[in-house]
């Protein structure tokens, strides 16, 4: 796992310019990589790396790394799991290796098949290749979107990095702020592929290449596509059983490490599963991190501990208490952009715990997108249910001046009447986005300045779940929801918050339930088999069950959550009132100090929950102040 970044130079540059710019990008990348970092340029481009060493611990690993015809030059971030069976068909048709690591095979697989080299690649990367020949950059992204790469394009200037803080380090990159990513953010969390906060820099999509070559010269292009059209028609037992063959090879495959190797552990099917496997796959035990809350509601320790007890590992655990002020600063400043998932707390100090023992850890996460186990598509599933018994024009006619009249009524069975009402008045892809944005209409109008709405011009942020949704090929709701899911949620949310916390900590994670055949068998599996009668997972549950008693597999899911309200009332209250209520916040060019001050009384008074949005709130302001007020608290490079 690493960081890496670079740009292409103008030749006329000095190039003591250019090394000092690349070593302010490596060293902002420094927590990806603390082992080595080195940098190389030529009179077109400039590329640094920086090292966490993994696979083949000798000084043959560092990058930049050139091909052995001098041609090609790479910085590569990731892990190849099936590196060796790529290694050794290479060198039966003659290629010579100078290293054992999983980079050099890349760059081998490169020169012989180009761009066509990542259909044969089973890992997590993120990649950019100069052909030093051609003056050619070729940039790729693994399928799902475990590793990130920016990139920056505008007045013919091209940069990119595992990190949008590496970018804002070169002086040239520009700041502009995006409008609709604003937008985009309160209502989903975060901000979508392949937006960013800022207008000139956006993602590289997962599962795309980006060629970029002389004169202009730029293709982008897609280069694996998930479908939920083929659907298995085999029996259930069978699916089960092959299922859990699928995962337990993606298992043994992420056991591969010349370094410790551990797991997360929250005593839920993903990762009790993971364990599990790993378990019966090790000589020896494994390593187990576990977080844990005061709040009862919050805190799945006890599940953890008896998972950890049943497969005898070595396991640690770590509370989550007043430590939540003292670092939430320094913690949210990692992800460069707004980022409202408050689940990235737990997800850093358990990262901060697992590196203490270990430098890779395997985790559960892509389970709940896979197989359908997050309770809104039960919700959701209900909902579309209800909607197919009303015709169309009647629900859209109907039912909004009915949940009008609702809204007039005091209590909570009338609000929860409302909402339903209103979500049955839509399509069911605008349903989908309306039940879980972070959100509503209603609260963005009464927050939002007028002058800053007039800048969106009518943009609507439900835009990033209808393309998604739409373009899906599967053959029912269920599914349509799933891969929209899995193209937004899952790359935006989650893959980003578990990648900065643990690289904040100098720790690699592998996802073995998104190992991309995993993925592919998954969309394959029928939705009636994962949601079965309202049972969530269903599907898992029935591969795992030789493994994990039924008080595991069967238990209530409480999520990956934390006491949010409470915090806001308690842990860090004094952080969140002084940040929020300040007269020069950022915020208040967008949003109505009024409406935040009351939202904030409310709240604190206990007459009602606005946890979430002052949330969201409160990480934007503290981007603000670091990343616009503070330009991230680093100087830019002349």
């Amino acid at each position: 796992m690493c960081g890496i970044g670079g740009y292409l130079r103008n030749p006329d540059e000095r190039p003591q310019y250019t090394e000092q710019r690349l070593a302010a990008m490596g060293q902002a990348l420094y927590h990806r990589g603390p082992d080595a970092g080195a940098q190389w340029q030529d009179d077109r481009i400039g590329l640094v790396h920086r090292r966490l060493a993994i696979i083949d611990l000798s000084d043959a690993g560092i990058q930049p790394m050139h091909s052995a015809c001098e041609r090609y030059v790479m910085v590569f971030n990731g892990e190849i799991y099936n590196f060796k069976t790529l290694r050794a068909e290479l060198k039966a048709e003659g290629v010579l290796f100078r290293t054992h690591t999983d980079s050099e095979v890349i760059l081998m697989l490169y020169e012989r098949l180009g761009t066509a080299c990542l259909q044969r690649l089973n890992g997590m990367f993120a990649v950019a290749i100069w052909d030093r020949q051609a003056h050619t950059l070729f940039l790729a992204r693994d399928r799902l979107g475990k590793k990130p790469l920016y990139v920056y394009e505008h007045g013919g200037q091209v940069a990119f990095a595992s990190e949008i803080k590496a970018l804002l380090r070169l002086p040239f990159v520009r700041r502009d702020l995006r409008p609709d990513a604003i937008q985009d953010f309160f209502f989903h969390q975060y901000v979508p592929d392949p937006k960013t906060i800022f207008a000139h820099i956006h993602k590289l999509p997962p599962a795309h290449f980006l060629l970029l070559g002389p004169n202009g010269h730029r293709q982008q292009e897609e280069y694996w596509h998930l479908s939920f059209a083929d659907t298995l028609t085999a029996s259930p037992e069978q699916i089960a059983g092959e299922l859990h063959e699928l995962i337990d090879d993606s298992v043994q495959l992420r056991q591969l490490s010349d370094v410790p190797l551990g797991a997360f552990l929250s005593g839920g099917i993903d990762s009790s599963a993971v364990v599990g496997l790993m378990a019966g796959n090790s000589d020896v035990p494994v390593t187990t991190c576990s977080i844990g809350f005061d709040d009862d509601k919050f805190d799945e320790i006890t599940y953890a501990r008896q998972v950890a007890t049943q497969f005898n590992t070595d396991h640690h655990e770590f509370t989550v208490r007043q430590t939540v002020q003292d670092h939430l600063v320094e913690i949210a400043r990692y992800f460069d952009e707004p980022f409202a998932d408050p689940s990235f707390v737990p997800t850093y100090f358990v990262s901060q715990l697992a590196r203490q023992r270990v430098t890779v850890a395997l985790a559960g996460d892509g389970g709940d997108e896979n197989f359908a186990g997050y309770s809104k598509y039960r919700v959701d599933e209900i909902e579309n249910t209800l909607r197919g018994y009303v015709p169309g024009g009647l629900r859209r006619n109907l039912f909004p001046p009915m949940a009008g009249l609702l809204g007039a009524l005091p209590g909570s069975v009338a609000r929860r009447g409302r909402s339903l009402l209103s979500t049955l008045a839509q399509e069911p892809d605008r349903s989908f986005f309306i039940t879980n944005a972070f959100f509503t209409e209603a609260l963005w109008q009464d927050a939002v300045q007028p002058d800053f709405q007039r800048q969106l011009n009518g943009y609507d942020p439900a835009e990033v779940t209808l393309q998604h949704y739409r373009a899906a090929d599967a053959p029912d709701h269920l599914g349509r929801v799933l891969y929209t899911d899995i193209k937004t949620y899952l790359p935006g949310d989650i893959l980003v918050k578990v990648d900065r916390m643990s690289m904040a900590n100098s720790l690699e994670t592998r996802a073995p339930l998104l190992d991309y055949r995993v993925v592919e068998y998954a969309a394959r599996i029928p939705s009636a088999l994962k949601l079965h009668q309202g049972e969530k997972k269903h599907i898992l549950k029935q591969a795992m069950t030789p493994l994990l008693s039924n008080d595991i597999l069967y238990r209530r899911k409480m999520g990956f959550s934390v006491p949010l309200a409470q915090w806001l009332r308690h842990e860090i209250r004094a952080l969140a009132e002084r940040t929020l209520l300040q007269a020069n916040a950022g915020l208040n060019d967008f949003f109505k100090p009024s409406v935040i001050a009351r939202l904030w009384h409310e709240h604190q008074a206990g007459k009602a929950d606005h946890a979430q949005a002052l949330w969201s709130f409160l990480v934007f302001e503290l981007w603000w102040q670091q990343y616009v007020v503070g330009l991230t608290g680093e100087e830019q490079v002349a």
